[in-house]
């Protein structure tokens, strides 16, 4: 018998336990070991239809779709996340909560930190035999959703960044 099973991503990292509803009634649990990759097909001796005669009962085949997560991207064993952070958080450095597949840790992010800089939290990714991936946390600043008058005034103001070119060496 073949099957298809879909399962949440965290469920994928960390592995779980999934209750298959077959077609012809009954279910069948499923271990779902960490570290699966979708497509791939987990196979249920014993499991499936009754041979013909007095063979062994056939196996079940569980082929694993993933869903994907509102947050986390895996590549390999790394999970991929984009973190967003204030102007001040990084401008003047923090402290901040940051979600992992295992639960929340605090990552400092230092100050003049940009968009786009990456932060690895080692062993923080997908579990795997020779030890867990990573976790790579790419900052994303973000202004706030509502023009800031005070901001707006104090940049209008701010003399020092006024021969800050940023696009310099994008010149062909």
């Amino acid at each position: 018998m073949h099957h298809r099973l879909s399962i949440e991503f965290l469920d994928a990292v960390n592995g779980a336990t999934k209750r298959l509803t077959l077609p012809e009634g009954g279910s069948l649990d499923v271990t779902i070991p960490p570290r699966i990759q979708g497509g791939q097909i987990l196979r249920l001796r014993g499991k499936g239809l009754p041979s013909i005669g007095e063979g062994e009962t056939g196996d079940a085949l569980v082929e694993i779709s993933i869903n994907p997560h509102r947050l986390f991207e895996r590549r390999g064993d790394n999970i991929h996340i984009d973190l967003p952070v204030t102007l001040t958080e990084a401008v003047l450095g923090a402290r901040v909560r940051v979600p992992t597949p295992l639960g929340p840790v605090i990552l400092t992010i230092p100050k003049g930190s940009n968009t786009g800089t990456v932060f690895r939290l080692k062993g923080k990714g997908v579990q795997r035999h020779g030890g867990p991936g990573d976790e790579l946390v790419k900052l994303k600043v973000m202004l706030p959703a509502q023009p800031n008058p005070e901001l707006e005034t104090f940049l209008s103001n701010w003399s020092s960044g006024s021969n800050y070119d940023p696009r310099r060496d994008m010149q062909p």
